[in-house]
């Protein structure tokens, strides 16, 4: 009798992404809820919390919090459409890879050089705003060239663990959610419903902050909103990861979801736990406290609680760095295996780690770059409000990428995860909430700058955003990258 050999078990998620034109080159390990962890650290809570409290209190009072819901709520139109995109496209570099099969490769590329500046100025960020917590535990002094020091040892840190593999990366990520849970569930909690000092209605009123926007409500208000769009972005660091996350086509397009909605519940609850525990939210609106969060911790549990709250809270800004620095380096490892990318032989190395080796050193080496603009509080000024109005606008070139190809009958989703009838109206509406939020971001507003704060750092957004978009035009022209793409 002849035997019959058994098929050889095939990797349906190795199989999608060679029927998408590429080989299973990244080392394929993560769960599902790994996969979401990766998401959770790069929207992180505390990160978000500690970047958008003070200036939210300051342009708008304690009223600040009730824009966060809206923010959440249009954030959630573009997840649906992430989502379905996650579904059939299992892909790294999804603001390129989408973008191109949706509206071309002139398109695609430009899409997803956008998103390349975008990320790139978010490691810097997180490694800035980070900074001040280790030289806090350190008993440092913050210094301009100290916190510029701190900052490119936490992306030397963050690059480390990327470089080791997607099962280090993925155990540094769940370590330091660890911490943001405790940081945003535990001491939340504590502080609403134990340390509260303030009526629940101080959460209706602006106490004045609207002086800085001219005497507007409302324009106040809008600030608001232009800085809570800052706290639910980082959620693609889930699509980052699809090619290193089992069943990508279903646990991607749920993770994103679990990390913005987990992350969004957990902001709102310490925002308005914060305000409510804090013994003078006046002093925030005045300008004399310069750490809101801080001192209600302290306040509430003690002064021993400073050193303990430090490390919990630099625990989260490694793990919101190593999320954002994987993120940006899988999106130039997809861009850069097409050869569209100048040193693409060099960007798309992948190490004996399975590790995009590569980009790796590239976003580290431009990350440090960015942090030598901290010795000039400006010049980083400019470089934050630039960075947030920049993703805003990459979201919005795939949401467009998306509604035109369904206009066109170009694009019928065939995923998992569809929308249906309301498909159109859903994609819709997502275009316009970040068309909204990222010309509201971009919005040159004194009120969201420091005092005294130079005309270009005001004017910041829009400049760099036209320079960066004038620059990707430019190389569009010359070096035509998108004929490699045909």
């Amino acid at each position: 009798m002849t035997s019959v050999a058994a098929p050889i078990p095939v990797d349906a998620d190795a199989a999608r992404l060679q029927e998408l034109g590429y080989p299973q080159e990244l080392g394929r390990s993560l769960r599902g809820f790994d996969n979401v962890a990766l998401g959770f650290a790069g929207i992180s809570p505390v990160t978000g919390l500690y970047a958008v409290v003070l200036v939210g209190t300051l342009v708008a009072g304690p009223a600040w919090v009730w824009v966060l819901p809206v923010a959440l709520a249009g954030q959630c139109l573009l997840l649906a459409v992430y989502a379905e995109l996650a579904s059939e496209f299992p892909i790294a570099g999804g603001a390129y890879q989408w973008s191109r099969r949706l509206m071309g490769p002139g398109y695609g590329w430009f899409s997803g050089w956008v998103a390349i500046c975008a990320y790139a100025v978010a490691n810097t960020t997180v490694a800035y705003l980070g900074a001040p917590w280790l030289l806090s535990l350190l008993g440092i002094p913050l210094t301009p060239n100290a916190i510029v020091v701190a900052g490119l040892a936490l992306v030397a840190v963050c690059a480390v663990a990327g470089s080791f593999g997607i099962d280090v990366l993925g155990r540094a990520v769940r370590a330091g959610i660890a911490a943001e849970v405790v940081a945003s569930v535990g001491i939340g909690l504590a502080l609403l419903l134990v340390f509260r000092t303030q009526d629940v209605s101080l959460l209706t009123h602006t106490l004045g902050a609207e002086a800085l926007s001219g005497g507007s409500v409302g324009a106040g208000m809008l600030a608001a909103l232009a800085v809570g769009g800052w706290v639910f972005i980082g959620f693609d660091a889930c699509v980052g990861a699809s090619e290193e996350t089992k069943g990508a086509t279903r646990h991607v397009p749920r993770a994103i979801w679990i990390a913005l909605l987990s992350v969004g519940a957990l902001v709102i609850l310490n925002a308005v736990a914060v305000g409510l525990s804090h013994p003078d939210p006046a002093s925030i609106v005045a300008g004399r406290d310069g750490d809101p969060v801080a001192t209600a911790v302290e306040t509430s549990f003690g002064s021993w609680s400073a050193k303990p709250f430090a490390a919990v809270v630099l625990a989260a800004f490694v793990a919101c760095g190593v999320a954002a620095q994987s993120l940006t380096a899988r999106t130039i490892y997809s861009i850069s295996r097409d050869g569209v990318l100048p040193a693409s032989g060099f960007l798309r190395r992948v190490d004996r780690r399975r590790s995009p080796i590569g980009a790796i050193v590239a976003t580290t080496v431009v990350a440090w770059a960015g942090l030598l603009l901290g010795l000039r509080s400006a010049a980083v000024g400019s470089l934050i409000a630039f960075g947030t109005a920049a993703i805003y606008v990459a979201f919005l070139l795939v949401a467009v990428a998306a509604l035109v190809a369904r206009l066109r009958g170009t694009w019928v989703p065939a995923g998992r995860v569809r929308l249906g009838r309301a498909g159109v109206a859903i994609n819709a509406l997502a275009v316009a909430w970040l068309a909204f939020e990222a010309v509201n971001i971009a919005w040159p507003r004194k009120s969201l700058a420091p005092p005294g704060a130079p005309a270009y750092q005001v004017w910041a957004a829009p400049i760099v955003l036209a320079v960066i978009g004038a620059a990707g035009l430019v190389y569009l022209l010359v070096a035509r990258p998108q004929r490699k793409l045909t």
